[in-house]
């Protein structure tokens, strides 16, 4: 089958299909060579010089992204945060950016202070409002908008399409941080998105063994150089090493993410209206204020996060979470292992998390595991 015909399962199970020319090997070779020869006649024939820029290494799990993502073209970083932060830094001092309230932490907790610091004006609105968007919206000044759907750690929904729109009419991009959502149930770019953003620490690589983010583009633009730029620049690279196993961890993306879903479907289902608990966050909830809008661009699933609010306030969810058994009491998330985590202790103070909530990432563990664990931890 040609790749061009190929099911996204497919792009991402057999990695493009690509083998090792040289060798014939399925899986690639491991690239480590920091510096390439250059030619007798001074020139670079195989448009490598230096592996900051240059990595081979880099070349499958891009082009992999980017196919998944119906994008022009990708790039790996070093982290989540360092593509996300990339994104910021190829702005300019001055221009207006707007993000949502309530969003992963830590680019929230940049956004309000260094980037702040550094001269970008941050305005953080409601995203699931479209309104409220419309209206922070500055024509020739607000330069880009930053969605995050499902947000962490609340899971609302933003409108994708609604908000492409919204920004492009003030003559902004939309980036949509996409890290829980996965290419296994929305294409930001398909809806109207710029960029698309993940933490690849998470899902894409799916073994809770590496640190890595990755951007993909709409376009191959003036913006996408300056953000390639800043990539070069401040050398936020992915290893050779970490590309190798991010790739390695795309292979498996479609059945993780699956799975991962369709527990944490019926995790939900089956805590909604618990006596313990006083509810239960999870956009595949026909009762979730974004359930609709999401089961719009979400195909085939509503993810693997939800969080649930425990009944007796902040002392009773670390209380559940210090009796779990087969849950892991562990920051992260998109991982095999089903994780537990009482939020708000982990982001401080001036998080917008509810004290009494706790946030589950749930794994490929067979779910009757997983709701026991929880019913018996909800009871001591």
């Amino acid at each position: 089958m040609d790749n061009k015909d190929a099911k996204p399962a497919t792009i991402a199970a057999q990695a493009l299909g690509w083998i090792d020319e040289s060798t014939r090997a399925v899986s690639p070779g491991l690239h480590v060579s920091s510096t390439y020869v250059r030619d007798v006649d001074n020139g670079y024939r195989s448009g490598r010089i230096y592996a900051r820029a240059d990595n081979p290494a880099f070349d499958q799990p891009e082009a992999v992204l980017a196919a998944l993502e119906q994008g022009a073209a990708a790039m790996v970083f070093a982290s989540g945060v360092a593509a996300a932060t990339a994104c910021f830094l190829a702005l300019k001092p001055g221009d207006h950016v707007v993000a949502p309230k309530v969003m992963y932490w830590s680019l929230r907790h940049w956004l309000m202070t260094f980037a702040r610091d550094w001269g970008l004006d941050v305005e953080l609105v409601d995203m699931s409002d479209n309104d409220a968007l419309r209206r922070a919206m500055r024509p020739s000044k607000t330069r880009l908008v930053w969605a995050e759907t499902p947000s962490n750690p609340l899971w609302d929904i933003t409108d994708i399409a609604a908000a492409a729109a919204i920004a492009h009419e003030a003559g902004a991009l939309l980036a949509v941080d996409s890290t829980v959502a996965t290419p296994v149930f929305t294409q930001p770019i398909a809806l109207g998105a710029d960029i698309v953003m993940h933490s690849a620490t998470k899902y894409l690589n799916g073994h809770s063994d590496l640190i890595a983010g990755a951007l993909v583009a709409r376009v191959d633009d003036e913006y996408w150089q300056r953000i390639k730029s800043v990539r070069v620049q401040i050398g936020a690279i992915l290893g050779s090493f970490e590309s190798w196993l991010l790739l390695r961890g795309m292979r498996t993306l479609y059945p993780r993410v699956k799975t991962a879903s369709a527990g944490a479907q019926r995790i939900a289902e089956h805590f909604a209206g618990h006596p313990r608990i006083a509810q239960v966050l999870y956009p595949g909830l026909p009762d979730f204020p974004g359930h609709v809008i999401a089961a719009r661009q979400m195909k085939g699933g509503f993810g693997g996060m939800l969080s649930i609010r425990v009944k007796g306030g902040e002392q009773a969810a670390i209380g559940t979470a210090a009796n779990v058994r087969v849950w892991k009491r562990a920051t992260s998330l998109g991982g095999v292992e089903s994780l537990i985590e009482h939020r708000a202790s982990v982001e401080g103070a001036n998080s917008p998390c509810p004290p009494d909530l706790l946030r589950l990432s749930v794994g490929i563990e067979d779910v009757v595991d997983l709701m026991g664990d929880l019913e018996q931890a909800l009871k001591t």
